[in-house]
């Protein structure tokens, strides 16, 4: 047990980041209101995935997993902790304390494009050397291999970046100097799973499950512009950044149309195509209680006009409250949950 505990010390869990709309605190109240409003689940998708700790749930209950996300990052994670590959755990141990003893490996880029800014200097120099190690020393893993040693070093560098937890800017004072760590992922080695990077519109015409859980991103706040420097980290492209806050602008391909004026158009669309004996949508009524770019996209009316379509829609309803940048004094805020019985 002692060995265990000790191996569990050098581990991170699949919620252990920082995202915004993780449905962390929420997983109790999705999985109850599943477990007493549903019959014979055996199969869910989760296609706006996230953090993946919803899917992450059902498959620990034993469910088939569906999981998708449109950013690069979370997909390696994924592919971390979903994959069905076969991973040398000796191999990957090796490679992480390589990895946490290099500081001046590569060409400096992490560090002249975050040092000082979303990372100290050393945390940079850090996080940049070990990705570009992994680069240079691919062929020796496989895909889940590498993709774990990545995520390793996403969880690392998120837990140290001078932010309040996510990527649209960096603190003006850099008050982060934990040095970064990289760790191995706590794997449970589930076996029926499967992976997606899609557009969950076209991914919805594609697939089926006895569940589809949906939780896609409500207002303006692009995700990929959210999280650009992660997903810098998991592209290793090393494009040119701009601006104050240093995103590039090569990200056209991973924006999300639900965070546009016809985002209730997009998910009526969704919505229509769903092969599934249930829906489940998350849903927090932001309406116009905060600031203007955390707005929903999509009214209450607009869910139900379209979850109408497919069959008769349960509204469930637990208080919670939300992330902000603190410049919003949010109250009587809720999380809602609609389930439909698919006609």
């Amino acid at each position: 047990m002692k060995i265990r505990d000790n191996i569990r010390n050098k581990e991170f869990q699949i919620n252990n980041r920082r995202y915004l709309g993780s449905k962390e605190r929420l997983l109790t109240f999705i999985d109850t209101v599943v477990k007493e409003n549903t019959h014979n689940i055996k199969s869910v998708a989760d296609i706006f995935a996230g953090t993946g700790v919803v899917a992450n749930m059902f498959a620990s209950e034993g469910k088939s997993i569906i999981i998708n996300d449109i950013l690069h990052s979370n997909h390696v994670i994924y592919k971390a902790f979903f994959g069905t590959q076969k991973y040398d755990y000796c191999k990957i141990d090796k490679a992480l304390k390589k990895i946490n003893n290099l500081t001046d490996y590569g060409d400096h880029y992490l560090e002249k494009v975050y040092g000082n800014r979303y990372f100290s200097e050393d945390n940079a120099a850090k996080i940049g050397s070990a990705r570009q190690w992994i680069e240079d020393n691919k062929k020796k893993f496989n895909d889940r291999e590498k993709a774990i040693l990545i995520t390793s070093i996403l969880y690392g560098a998120d837990k140290v970046a001078n932010t309040v937890g996510h990527y649209d800017a960096y603190r003006k004072r850099m008050d982060s100097l934990q040095k970064v760590t990289f760790k191995m992922p706590y794997i449970n080695n589930y076996q029926n799973t499967r992976i997606y990077m899609l557009d969950a519109n076209k991914l919805v015409k594609n697939i089926n499950a006895d569940l589809v859980y949906i939780d896609p991103p409500y207002n303006s706040r692009q995700y990929v512009d959210t999280y650009h420097v992660l997903e810098n980290i998991a592209d290793w492209n090393e494009p040119e950044v701009k601006g104050i806050a240093r995103k590039s602008t090569d990200r056209k391909d991973r924006k999300s149309q639900y965070n546009l004026v016809k985002a209730p158009q997009a998910f009526d669309d969704l919505i229509t195509h769903i092969n599934s004996k249930y829906i489940l949508v998350s849903f927090n009524n932001m309406a116009h209680k905060g600031a203007g770019r955390s707005n929903s996209k999509i009214s209450h009316d607009e869910i139900m006009r379209s979850l109408k379509k497919r069959g008769k829609v349960r509204v469930f309803h637990q208080d919670f409250n939300p992330f902000t940048t603190g410049k919003t004094n949010i109250k009587n805020h809720k999380e809602l949950l609609y389930l439909v019985k698919i006609k």
